[in-house]
Formats: structure tokens, sequence, C-alpha cells
């Protein structure tokens, strides 16, 4: 029986629920992703008073790009219209309005986890590991509908590392099959690049079926037309990556994020999980 505890549409941001908390609760410094650097808790000049942005549709062309590739997990509606109960920080008392952005952040990281989790659930090569990580979710979700005070004095760090020994697990099996469904032998996983410095990396055309990016930083590198089929991806730096024409069927923890920060082409093959990011464009 499928699953159907966590919304995946309760996992990605709807900023018409939210009081703009990551234009206000983050910090940003002045770069290539950012034209402009703010303290935490302050808010972006671009924030309007009806906590929409008044560059939304120029953000890369403004020079906001890091804007463009950020999102909050659902975690901005969640704090919004569950934590705070509808309250705004611009209504309530500064102290309130404090200990909301120091709680956005925790629960981001926790909306993270569950889309992991949910993502997980929904693959069958790990369904050795199924009942442990649909306690897991249960447990996190919980987190998540704490109070406020309980939320900001979390020990969210400790939660993480729990639910990545799950999530390692269930890349182990994932990959297996993946490298045995590409003719790698069956239980035979792929290759194994996890936490590899791949900056700028010549990828063009690569065999990387059932391979585990896990953290690897593949900022620039050229992936085009390379096979990730079932390859793990899970903390893997894609920024200004060329996808063109890669195929990432079946690739998994990949997060719309990552895509979001990369480069692709009509010709990019993506899971069913993440959306073709707007600005990609039949040349890449």
């Amino acid at each position: 029986m499928p699953d159907q505890m966590t919304d995946p549409s309760d996992l990605r941001g709807d900023c018409a629920q939210c009081f703009g908390l990551c234009c206000v609760a983050l910090p940003f410094a002045r770069s290539a992703d950012f034209a402009l650097s703010k303290p935490a808790g302050k808010p972006c000049p671009n924030l309007g008073g009806d906590h929409r942005c008044g560059i939304h549709t120029d953000l890369r062309q403004k020079g906001f790009t890091g804007c463009t590739v950020y999102d909050c997990f659902g975690a901005g509606q969640k704090v919004s219209r569950i934590t705070f109960g509808g309250q705004d920080w611009r209504t309530g008392s500064e102290e309130q309005a404090r200990l909301m952005f120091d709680v956005f952040p925790v629960v981001r990281q926790l909306q993270e986890l569950l889309w992991y989790l949910t993502e997980a659930l929904g693959l069958p090569a790990a369904a050795p590991v199924h009942p442990e990580l649909r306690r897991m979710r249960e447990r996190t979700e919980r987190l998540t509908r704490q109070t406020p005070q309980e939320l900001a004095g979390l020990d969210v760090a400790a939660h993480r590392q729990e639910v990545n020994v799950l999530l390692l697990r269930t890349g182990e099996l994932v990959r297996a099959g993946a490298a045995g469904k590409g003719g790698q032998g069956k239980g035979k996983k792929g290759k194994d690049r996890r936490g590899a410095d791949l900056i700028g990396a010549r990828l063009k055309g690569a065999d990387l079926r059932g391979a585990s990016l896990r953290g690897a930083c593949l900022i620039a590198a050229d992936l085009t037309g390379a096979d990730l089929r079932g390859a793990e991806m899970i903390g893997a730096d894609l920024r200004d990556a060329d996808l063109t024409d890669a195929d990432l069927t079946g690739a998994f923890f990949l997060t719309q994020p990552q895509v979001d920060a990369a480069r692709g082409s009509a010709g990019t093959r993506l899971p069913e999980s993440v959306r073709r990011p707007a600005h990609w464009t039949a040349g890449g």
C-alpha cells in the first residue's frame, strides 16, 4: 500500500503562504550569487510590504541568482501558518520576530530531511529499510510540529545524523540495483565518487550509472551526454555544471535547487521528482 503520510506538495516552497521568511531570516553576502550583502534578521530591500519579491521575474538579471536556486522545502509556509499560527513577523513583537527567524532554518533542515525520506520510501530497491524509513519520517514530521521554543532548542544536527545513517543504507541498496540493470553485474554498485573534487572535470559522455556522487563537488563540470541513470546525487554541488543531453533517469536524492543551479538542455533527461528549470533553453 502506498505511504500517504506526507503530501509531496508540502515539501516545496509556497511563497504565497509564507511571510517572506527566506528574504528576512537568512543572511547573504555580496558575490556572484547576490548583488548585495544582508545580515540575518534584516529584510532584503527587494521585499515588499505584501511579502512578495519586487524583482522576482528579473532576479537573474538583477544579480540575485542565489535566490533562484533556493528552496525552503515548505518550511516557509509551515513556520508561517502552523508554528506561528499565521502571526506575521511585521505585526508581532520584536522577540517573536527573532524567534521566528531562529526557527525557520531549523524547520527548513527538517523539511529537507522529510523530502529525502519521502523519496526513499518511493524507491522499490530500498524496501528492506522502508519500515525504518517510515518510522523516521513520522518522527521527523512530529519534530516539525513542535512549539517555537522547542524547535529553537532542537539539536537538528544530531537528528540529521540519525537520518543520514538510513539514507546511506538506502543509497547502497538502490545503487546496487541500478548498476545491475546497467549490465555491471547483479549487486555490484557503480563508481564511488563520494565527496570527490570534480570542479571543472571533463566528464562528457561518462558512464556514471549507479555511481555515488554523494557530496561530490561538480561545480562547472562538463557532464554533457553523461549517463547518470540511477546515480545517487545527495549533496552533490552542481553549480554551473553542464548537464546538456545528460541522462539522469532514475537518479535519486536529486533536489530542485541542485537542478536549478546547473545548466541543461531540452535533451537533458530528468527524474520525475524534479522540474525542468525555466532558464534552461534548447541550446543549454
